[in-house]
């Protein structure tokens, strides 16, 4: 096998990555199980009791899992153009994703040493935090780009 050939199996392997969409009937699924989730994490507590960190993380997993089933549905007019805004609403969930991790944690701090004096300690957001945030801005530019087009 020459480079060549190798160099273009793999494009084509990558290319079929980035191409992948489910079909739109998901896109109901995924919203049925972000509000069956949202719907649950308010009852948590009355209903698993306050020691339920693992139905917490739970919820919290299916609800990212909602959230990117709805974000790898494919639109009803699937053309050139709504994949340029798909994937100019994921570049913008990247770039304010990253941009949240990085100035959230000092802000959150700031905040908390005003409030509760001065032995608050510096905090990490966790990986929920971060990806749910990104979901919903991915989500929320997708829907404003191709409103606007």
């Amino acid at each position: 096998m020459n480079t060549e050939s190798y160099m273009q199996k793999e494009q084509r392997a990558l290319q079929k990555l980035i191409n992948f969409r489910l079909p739109h009937r998901f896109m109901t699924i995924g919203i049925i199980i972000c509000i069956t989730t949202v719907f649950l994490m308010f009852l948590r507590e009355t209903l698993f009791g306050e020691e339920s960190l693992i139905i917490r993380d739970t919820l919290q997993k299916s609800l990212l899992i909602g959230m990117l089933i709805m974000s790898i549905t494919r639109s009803r007019e699937e053309d050139e153009m709504i994949v340029q805004l798909r994937m100019q609403s994921y570049a913008w969930a990247f770039i304010t994703g990253v941009l949240y991790a990085l100035i959230m944690p000092y802000v959150e701090f700031g905040v908390s040493s005003v409030v509760n004096g001065d032995n608050e300690t510096f905090k990490n957001l966790g990986d929920f935090q971060v990806l749910l945030f990104m979901l919903m801005v991915q989500l929320m530019c997708y829907h404003v780009l191709k409103r606007h087009r």
